[in-house]
């Protein structure tokens, strides 16, 4: 048998003393979004800074001004495995709302789960056109410009999470509006949704297929967000779009713009003399729709474009 040599670490078997290890120190908050952000740019993640600010927000349970006003905060074993763990998800492509459940819409939180279309900031602009549209009608009926939406009908097709038929909820408190679609998973999202945000009792849930539910009456706006996205294209897409949105919430048919004509004629059927439609446009359908409002059930069609210059909202009255 080979004797060790003495040293303090070496006494009898029963009482034998081990080097301390070094204490590992706990990842701060500066740190850890530091690295957070370097993992996601490495990857090519599109707004990789705010990727990270939002995953490590949903992580540590906080709101962004905690974030910057204790950059010093340690993360638990459980906060830091939580971190790591959503960034993987999302540098394989989830995109950050699926991860996180929620994303902003005219300034609104809303809940964003695989059924819905992720809110797009793009899409706000349907909001203000169809805002300016009752305006400019409410004066050329000699009435004030502002409205609460009093005698109002409005029917929002293909609601999804429903956050164009909340929003117009919380600027028209006097109106009703019906959410139509076709999904019953998104409209269970639209559901809560509007609970959330207290407009449950006046925004009305329709599983339909665009005007396909029985509705009752005449409806002074029609908006609708309808999907418009090629399959042709589909390979183009994001991954985290492709790969992870509804394809029912994306596909408008091979080229894209396949669903705007019977989303017209249905809506003219179902408005009111002078209602408005409201449309958003993907980026190259302005050709193929405009010319679906030439026909004589429409006037005063306009079209709106986004901060990029792109054609994204056209709109219409009824004769």
């Amino acid at each position: 048998m080979t004797l060790l040599p003495f040293s303090p670490l070496h006494k009898d078997p029963g009482n034998i003393l081990l080097p301390s290890a070094t204490p590992v120190k706990a990842m701060d908050v500066r740190s850890a979004l530091k690295t957070s952000i370097a993992k996601l740019r490495e990857a090519k993640v599109a707004s990789y800074t705010l990727a990270a600010e939002l995953l490590l927000l949903h992580a540590l349970g906080r709101e962004r001004t905690w974030l910057y006003t204790h950059p010093e905060a340690a993360l638990s074993s459980a906060e830091e495995q939580t971190l790591f763990s959503l960034l993987a998800r999302r540098v394989a492509g989830e995109p950050t709302q699926h991860l996180t459940g929620k994303q902003e819409f005219w300034g609104l939180e809303f809940e964003v789960t695989p059924n819905v279309l992720v809110p797009r900031p793009e899409t706000e602009h349907l909001i203000e056109v169809a805002l300016d549209r009752l305006g400019l009608r409410e004066i050329r009926a000699g009435r004030p410009q502002h409205t609460n939406g009093t005698g109002l009908r409005i029917a929002d097709v293909g609601t999804g999470s429903g956050c164009i038929a909340i929003a117009l909820a919380k600027e028209l408190p006097a109106a009703m509006v019906y959410a139509l679609e076709i999904s019953p998973a998104a409209l269970e999202v639209a559901r809560r949704n509007a609970s959330r945000h207290a407009v449950g009792d006046r925004v009305h849930f329709v599983e339909s297929n665009l005007f396909s539910a029985v509705l009752p009456g005449k409806f002074d706006l029609v908006v609708s967000n309808p999907p418009y996205i090629g399959r042709s294209s589909a390979a183009t897409l994001a991954r985290e779009v492709r790969d992870h949105e509804p394809p029912t919430a994306l596909f408008g048919g091979e080229e894209g713009y396949e669903l705007y004509a019977d989303l017209i004629t249905q809506s003219a059927e179902h408005l009111a003399p002078t209602g408005i439609l409201t449309l958003e446009l993907g980026h190259d359908s302005l050709p193929a729709v405009e010319p679906l409002l030439d026909a004589g059930d429409w006037t005063r069609v306009g079209v709106t474009n986004d901060l990029a210059g792109v054609p994204r909202v056209i709109t219409a009255e009824r004769k």
